[in-house]
């Protein structure tokens, strides 16, 4: 199991947001689509950061008007990346030393990381059952 190939281990399409996106606008994404966590883009489509259930939580919990807050204010820009050919035994190993429950695929081109899909926990856990 350790030896599956990222883009093979992935099992999801990857859904996200802009950086100047509503976190209502994620909040409904979100809950639309039953997912935890939304990777942030720029117009150019690369990776500049991840937003997650927990972000729009501390949005709601900080600010009265959280609705209109903008992504880019509470999302993580500090995204753990994995590369298409490495293993899920790499993605198990960042998941834990990084204390982090998802990593973002990504290939790069002309210099930016474009993200293709994210691997959580969760995916891990699906692959061990598949066995």
């Amino acid at each position: 199991m350790k030896d599956i190939p990222v883009l093979q281990a992935k099992r999801f399409g990857i859904y996200s947001c802009r950086l100047d996106d509503t976190l209502k606008h994620a909040a409904d994404t979100m809950t639309g689509r039953n997912i935890s966590c939304l990777v942030v883009v720029d117009e150019h489509a690369a990776l500049k950061g991840i937003i997650t259930r927990i972000d729009l939580v501390r949005a709601a919990y900080w600010e009265t008007d959280w609705e209109d807050g903008r992504v880019q204010n509470y999302m993580n820009p500090n995204v753990v990346t994995v590369h298409l050919d490495d293993t899920l035994g790499r993605v198990m190993e960042l998941l834990i030393d990084r204390h982090t429950h998802r990593v973002v695929a990504v290939r790069e081109e002309n210099g930016r990381l474009i993200p293709m899909g994210v691997l959580s926990a969760a995916d891990v856990v699906y692959h061990m059952a598949q066995g």
